[in-house]
């Protein structure tokens, strides 16, 4: 998925709808996130092209809602609950994961199996 600036962004998303578990007074998702338009993309172990600066799933836990949902590690963050997560800071894609009001998370999600399997489709 090359990305270029000023140029609509084209993936084949996955929707995946998260119900965070409650332990006492904290919501839990069960997954980490990295990168963000003020991060390095070039420490970005999921970024083909190391200039994406995307926010990606770096942790799952396992049997955590994250995990039950479908979410995987490598996950490219699109949108979460209709909110574009495209061109967002780190902080701001984790404030908006964590919100205490909401107790599910709906993403779209891009990932590099179903880009290659779309493309696999068109080519047969």
């Amino acid at each position: 998925m090359a990305f270029v600036p000023g140029q609509p962004v084209t993936a084949i998303v996955q929707r995946i709808e998260i119900h965070k578990l409650r332990q006492g007074d904290n919501l839990i998702l069960g997954f980490s996130i990295g990168g963000g338009i003020d991060q390095d993309p070039t420490q970005n172990p999921f970024s083909e092209d190391k200039t994406d600066k995307g926010i990606y799933v770096t942790r799952v836990t396992e049997g955590g809602p994250a995990e039950v949902a479908g979410l995987q590690i490598g996950d490219k963050i699109m949108q979460v609950n209709g909110w574009d997560m495209t061109m967002v800071t780190h902080d701001q894609a984790r404030k908006r994961l964590t919100k205490r009001n909401e107790e599910v998370v709906r993403l779209l999600v891009t990932r590099q199996s179903l880009q290659k399997a779309v493309q696999q489709s068109m080519m047969s």
